[in-house]
């Protein structure tokens, strides 16, 4: 009844009425893709730099070129829905791919790289891996048909095409090295599968779900779901496969029978294949990933060995960072043995709001798995992984959200016994202790690479200190837990570490870069100390743009937290000009401690990469750009950080608008916000609750609380325990309060959790309802990342056009402003 709800409630629930009954609709004007100024397009169109990957003796570098962003004809090839997936039809691959289009292999130390030969003529490559010997590469190239797989040989850097198989990548990686190097194991469209079911236009009756026994599905608002029958039989046909070995000169024997493979995934010792198998009944609440799972174990050969597990369907996990699934999950191969599985059982139902001292337990099944499995650790904390070593050494991380705690723990597989190693905050940055140096064993695993002494490598590739962002390594010492630092970046560069190519004698890759320098990789001995030796050559992506003005800003807000900043200037500006107009780009944070948040991150000497993506790219066009501008929403001790969400938000905010004042670049009366996704969600309550800005850019955003009940970015709390909340910070229910110009994007195939594209619609129907200067841009085929370079362009000609009318170009105070139709400079339509 309306008498009981609170006055926000009832303002909501008016809304809603109102614009359900309205008639707010009108015809909209059509518009072709357009393009921004030349300086903002040239960030789309420039060449992205390649990545390498390294050979596991850190002598070869593989060069993967990537491919630029793909027109918007790519995206609108066919594509399914179904599962949480997205699926292309046409070659049983994933419909939104970013490829590589080259491969390039050299050694180390010297320049010369040579071409892989044997590639299709247009290459489109994916899940490219090292064999375990590092004498080949394998890879899988799409066509629109079907997926091929080829094998490279590194001495001749030639390539070719192995067998007649398609494999099938619906469910990720297709295939898997066996430690002999000489076969792997592939996941194939099985022989002789047919035609695919006919897509069914005419019901034949209603689609329903029921929960009969009470049983709590509290579900996040998954997107992509299967919705009817059809989508059923279009799920199974597609991503059914059958499991082969395949040897290199193209023969292939079937293990097991075709299904619904998820993993395919063979011992270190290459005499067992674990197999994951979904299968029915199928679910309309929950993605692929929670539909009953069968856990078998094969022999290479193709026989069955034993089955581990049958787990049910997971519709009922607790939604919470904290939660997991009831029953065994997470089966893996111990990686420094021949043959053992371990897996994890949790002990409170996976409920975090049940008391338990023991949260989860981990349990080991040893070949030829006949014994009943051992317990082999017991978790304070949910369990998140091992790091095998050796047979006396090993590595075991748990961490627990509701507390922001990580522990790690030095385990002895010999007897099990453990010992805390670390036990801190991960939100504490300063503390971060980095990775362990990982190698392959002779099953061409990755395990800890333990020197004498029980003294491992550690690489921290950010290296947060108050003096902001220095990687560094370190020598820690497991028995003693004492840690020594080796080597630091330190200015003028910004240098992280990539690889360690030799523990004993300390020789690391690393990338180094400066502001006007972009990223190449160095060769570097830490107790030589010489100067690094430059490993690559990439040339700069853009230098027309450089001399481009950086900075990093720290400074305080009002509750004393500290929090920085990149200050991003255009080329050639100096103070003695005036401020300019500003845009701020953000994306919140939150913490449990005030100290946390209030810790620097950045670094004055990275490299200035102006992405076409966030707010940096808008220093092209004359803006000051405060970017990153740290938001941090604190809840300490019993407090939850959204109980003063909008507080903390403007308090941010107007701190980012204060130090940009104070250093004399910022004109105060002339800043726009912008960010995507929950930073779009921070863009809109900005507006809503503050008059620091003249316009906002929110792009893929959600904006009613209401639409994600059961909890949203770290908010654990459901609407109906905190309806408060959820009303407070949800930007529709203040849709009354928006006297700001609003720029809503959108893309509208959207699959992220949360931000469904009507979110966007109901807002800004909402806007207009109110008479709010707003504009509404769908992105067609786009998801919650935009890719084709139409959009991409698009995207930033709205932007421009926004900023520079609303923002750059302000009417002056106490004008009216008229919703108007804005694009690319200033072009008004």
């Amino acid at each position: 009844m309306l008498h009981n709800l609170t006055t926000r409630q009832n303002r909501g629930l008016l809304l809603l009425f109102w614009l359900t009954f309205s008639l707010a609709g009108q015809a909209q004007d059509a518009l072709n893709y357009q393009t921004p100024p030349k300086a903002l397009a040239d960030l789309v169109t420039a060449p992205l730099t390649p990545n390498v990957s390294m050979s596991d003796k850190g002598d070869m570098m593989l060069i993967l070129e990537q491919a630029s962003a793909p027109g918007i004809d790519e995206l609108a090839q066919p594509e399914f829905k179904l599962a949480g997936l997205r699926l292309n039809p046409a070659n049983n691959g994933p419909s939104r791919a970013r490829y590589i289009t080259g491969l390039k292999i050299k050694k180390l130390t010297d320049k010369d790289e040579k071409l892989i030969t044997g590639l299709p003529a247009t290459p489109l490559i994916s899940f490219v891996q090292w064999s375990p010997d590092g004498t080949k590469v394998a890879f899988a190239s799409s066509t629109d048909s079907r997926i091929d797989f080829y094998i490279a040989d590194v001495a001749t850097a030639a390539a070719q095409k192995v067998g007649s198989i398609a494999l099938n990548a619906t469910l990720g990686t297709p295939y898997r090295w066996v430690s002999d190097s000489k076969s792997l194991i592939v996941k194939t469209i099985p022989t002789g599968r047919g035609p695919a079911p006919e897509l069914s236009r005419v019901p034949g009756g209603p689609t329903t779900q029921e929960n009969v026994k009470g049983t709590r599905g509290q579900a996040p608002t998954y997107q992509d779901l299967l919705k009817n029958p059809s989508d059923e039989k279009q799920f199974a046909f597609y991503t059914t496969a059958q499991v082969v070995r395949l040897s290199l000169d193209g023969t292939a024997t079937n293990i097991g029978q075709p299904g619904i493979i998820l993993s395919a995934d063979p011992s270190p010792d290459g005499q067992y294949v674990m197999i994951e198998t979904v299968h029915t009944p199928f679910s309309y609440l929950v993605p692929v990933n929670r539909f009953p799972l069968k856990t078998e174990i094969y022999a290479i050969a193709g026989s069955l060995v034993k089955g581990l597990n049958d787990g049910p369907l997971q519709e009922s996990v607790p939604y919470s960072r904290d939660g997991a699934p009831t029953g065994p999950r997470d089966f893996n191969w111990r990686a420094d043995v021949p043959a053992s599985v371990y897996y994890t059982v949790a002990q409170d139902n996976g409920d975090p709001k049940v008391k338990a001292d023991i949260r989860d337990k981990v349990f080991q099944s040893d070949a030829p798995f006949s014994a009943q499995p051992k317990e082999i650790y017991a978790a304070q904390f949910r369990f998140e992984n091992f790091d095998w070593g050796n047979a006396s050494t090993a590595l075991a991380t748990e961490r627990w959200w509701q507390s922001r705690k990580t522990i790690t723990k030095t385990v002895n597989p010999s007897n099990w016994q453990t010992a805390v190693l670390f036990d801190r905050s991960y939100e504490d940055r300063y503390t971060n202790p980095g990775q362990p140096d990982m190698k392959h064993n002779q099953y061409g695993r990755e395990v800890l690479n333990l020197l004498p002494n029980d003294e491992i490598l550690m690489l921290n590739a950010m290296g947060s200190s108050p003096q902001g962002d220095r990687p560094f390594v370190s020598l820690l010492n497991l028995k003693t837990k004492q840690s020594r630092e080796l080597w630091r970046s330190a200015s003028p560069y910004f240098e992280r570490p990539i690889a360690v190519l030799d523990a004993a004698r300390q020789v690391i890759l690393t990338t180094r870069e400066t502001p006007d320098e972009n990223p190449n990789y160095f060769v570097r001995n830490m107790k030589a100390k010489i100067a690094p030796i430059q490993a690559t050559f990439f040339p700069h992506p853009y230098p027309q743009l450089k001399g481009i003005q950086k900075q990093q800003l720290r400074y305080k807000r009002a509750d004393g937290v500290e929090l920085t900043a990149t200050l991003y200037l255009p080329v050639g500006y100096k103070k003695e000009q005036g401020p300019l107009p500003t845009f701020l780009w953000a994306y919140p944070a939150e913490f449990k401690s005030k100290e946390a948040a209030s810790q620097a991150s950045g670094s004055p000497y990275q490299f200035n990469r102006i992405s076409y993506w966030g707010g940096a790219a808008f220093v092209t066009m004359g803006y000051a750009i405060l970017d990153n501008a740290s938001i941090p929403i604190v809840g300490e001790g019993d407090k939850e950080p959204n109980d003063t969400y909008v507080e903390q938000l403007v308090s941010s905010a107007k701190a980012a608008i204060d130090e940009g004042v104070r250093l004399g670049v910022v004109d105060s009366s002339r800043v726009g916000v912008g960010g995507h996704s929950y930073g779009a969600f921070m863009t809109a309550n900005l507006l809503s609750n503050s008059k620091l800005f003249k316009g906002g850019i929110a792009r893929s955003g959600a904006y009613n609380r209401t639409l994600t009940p059961f909890g949203f970015q770290n908010e654990q709390r459901s609407y109906w325990q905190a309806p408060d909340v959820y009303n407070t910070m949800s930007p529709f229910m203040n849709a009354d309060k928006m006297k700001t110009p609003l720029l809503l994007v959108h893309g509208e195939a959207d699959n992220n959790t949360g931000t469904f594209p009507i979110q966007s619609e109901r807002y800004y129907n909402a806007l207009k309802g109110f008479g709010a200067t707003t504009r509404l841009v769908f992105l067609p085929y786009e998801s919650h990342g935009y890719t084709a370079k139409e959009s991409l362009l698009h995207m930033l000609w709205e932007m421009n056009g926004w900023l520079d009318k609303y923002v750059k170009n302000p009417k002056p105070t106490g004008q009216a402003n008229k919703a108007g139709k804005v694009g690319g400079g200033n072009n008004e339509r």
